[in-house]
């Protein structure tokens, strides 16, 4: 069911602390941790801590733990220092989703080209 723990998700065993993670930030309704695999100076997730598979199916279902993950992504960065970061919401394999829990990246301390990739 959408919105409950998923056994196989990776992302909600972090949030059970089941998994080690560097968390930056935790509020209520999010966790914020450092990327495993950073693509920038700064990388951190911003996950809600209930699962929905990407970020428009948790918006549809709970936009006010959506709007939670993307006020997080800006405390994040303001946390870390970034003048300028990129907020970035990967949705589906072919566009780099590699964990189907909704997730933002929050990406900075270096130059960041558009388009990306």
């Amino acid at each position: 069911m959408t919105g409950e723990p998923q056994a196989d998700c990776l992302f909600c065993k972090i949030v059970a602390k089941e998994v080690p993670a560097t968390v930056v930030r935790e509020s209520e309704t999010t966790l914020a941790f450092r990327d495993i695999n950073p693509q920038a100076p700064t990388h951190v997730l911003v996950i809600p801590k209930v699962h929905h598979p990407d970020a428009a199916s948790l918006a549809a279902a709970e936009p006010a733990i959506a709007a939670d993950v993307l006020r997080e992504a800006g405390e994040v960065a303001v946390q870390e220092g970034l003048d300028s970061y990129r907020t970035v919401f990967n949705t589906g394999s072919g566009a780099g989703q590699t964990v189907f829990h909704a997730h933002a990246h929050v990406l900075g301390g270096r130059g960041l080209q558009w388009p990306p990739g």
